[in-house]
């Protein structure tokens, strides 16, 4: 059974992935954790607290969803595991459909929230650096500020997808489509650099 502010958090993303943070009241995110008020702010003390953490569990809750492989599969090659990770970020799940959805209402909110902004562009620092990485086991020489720069190509790409895709601009499967497209796109650019 998950922790008390494990159910709040989980409750949050759903709020916010159904109402944006401005819709977050605290009273409706106690009805929907099924908790006090008094339970909420004993853990998260305040609304910037509530943000921030969700903001952490949705980034922890896509590390698993992203990374969690059947232990008796054949291993991949890094190249498929660069795909593999990139596209389960667009997958029919009802948890990633939520994380993406929360994660676009908090980046949105951070454009007028300093403290969120900062807190948002440490997240995605990590997660450009963890697709980096992954690039970098594809091509081992290429120069980080090149790894870098295409992971932050393929992350921003994912994120417009997947708003996209989220609000029925996109089929997934279109999305899942471009994206591939996008990273042999930059394979072939380290390729060449």
């Amino acid at each position: 059974m998950a922790s008390r502010s494990t159910q709040i958090l989980e409750a949050a993303a759903r709020v916010i992935a159904r109402r944006g943070v401005r819709g977050l009241r605290v009273e409706e995110l106690a009805a929907e954790a099924g908790v006090s008020t008094g339970l909420i702010y004993y853990h998260f003390k305040d609304r910037t607290g509530i943000l921030r953490h969700t903001l952490e569990f949705i980034n922890d809750r896509a590390e698993r969803y992203t990374t969690a492989r059947d232990p008796d599969a054949p291993p991949l090659s890094p190249r498929e595991e660069l795909e593999h990770t990139l596209l389960l970020e667009l997958q029919e799940k009802e948890e990633v459909r939520e994380n993406s959805a929360a994660w676009g209402e908090l980046r949105s909110t951070a454009v007028f929230d300093a403290a969120l902004r900062e807190d948002l562009a440490r997240a995605t620092l990590v997660w450009v650096r963890e697709v980096a990485a992954l690039l970098g086991r594809v091509h081992p020489r290429a120069p980080a500020v090149t790894l870098t720069s295409a992971a932050e190509r393929l992350t921003a790409l994912l994120e417009g997808l997947s708003m996209r895709w989220l609000s029925g601009g996109l089929p997934v499967d279109r999305a899942r489509e471009l994206l591939k497209g996008a990273i042999a796109v930059e394979l072939a650019g380290l390729d060449r650099g």
